[in-house]
């Protein structure tokens, strides 16, 4: 496994406009070409965190999903992020990793968050991811799931068997709780033994929440690789395959671990 290069998006979202953020985005992602392994986008980028699901939901395999293909293809990386996709009767908000052959994968946001009445609009998913990419095993999570430890927790797979290497957050994470999200973000980090890149917002949405910002990764001791603060900007960072391997064989937590199963 070699050191993986990924790249981080922050940027403020035009409300419920997925034309207008799918040409902000595509500014930042085209000089990205051959520089980078692995580009994330924020939750909902293409609307911003809106409950409008009906309005705003896409059927697989359509507009959002061909321009992330499109830019898969044309930097040569894989491109993530979540948007509204509608399936016969139901909405999920889903984390979409497309390839630059066209392929992805997918994942179902599983804990909606109830207080901004997402568990209305939206049908919640029930099946963990992990995709690779360059080797790398790779696990995302969206948003409020990083409030639920059990469900991001690393399954036990042996000593030497690790579930996955990088664990992703794509966010919408309001301003009156960002200190949650710095914290919870390098816990997960630490309890699983793996790197832990958060990409959240910035900006007010049409519901007039804040955000500012605070992506970040983590590597398996809780160490800050990068912070983009609250500015928009785009960080490219080299994840260390030797350093975390090392890491692993010297201190093999994992197998004191409780073995578990998710209801």
């Amino acid at each position: 496994m070699n050191d993986l290069r990924i790249t981080l998006i922050q940027a403020d979202l035009f409300w419920e406009n997925p034309v207008a953020n799918m040409a902000l985005f595509e500014e930042k992602v085209r000089p990205l070409v051959l520089e980078t392994d692995l580009i994330i986008l924020p939750e909902m980028f293409t609307t911003g965190f809106t409950m409008n699901a009906e309005s705003l939901g896409e059927p697989p395999n359509l507009t959002t999903f061909r321009w992330m293909a499109q830019m898969a293809e044309f930097t040569g990386a894989v491109v993530s992020g979540s948007y509204i996709v509608k399936e016969k009767q139901s909405y999920f908000n889903r984390f979409l990793a497309v390839y630059p052959d066209g392929s992805s994968k997918k994942y179902d946001k599983k804990h909606l968050f109830g207080l901004a009445g997402e568990d209305g609009p939206f049908t919640a998913g029930n099946e963990r991811l992990v995709f690779d990419v360059k080797g790398w095993k790779v696990f995302p999570q969206i948003c409020y799931d990083l409030r639920f430890p059990v469900w991001s927790r690393s399954r036990r797979n042996g000593i030497d068997d690790y579930e996955y290497d990088l664990m992703l957050y794509v966010a919408s994470w309001p301003k009156p709780r960002i200190n949650a999200w710095d914290t919870l973000l390098q816990a997960r980090a630490i309890e699983n033994i793996s790197y832990c890149a958060g990409v959240n917002r910035l900006g007010t949405d049409g519901s007039k929440a804040e955000y500012i910002g605070h992506s970040a990764c983590y590597d398996y001791l809780g160490n800050e690789v990068c912070s983009l603060g609250e500015q928009a900007r785009e960080e490219t960072i080299s994840l260390s395959a030797s350093g975390l391997a090392k890491f692993r064989d010297r201190f093999p937590f994992q197998k004191d671990s409780d073995s578990f199963e998710f209801s």
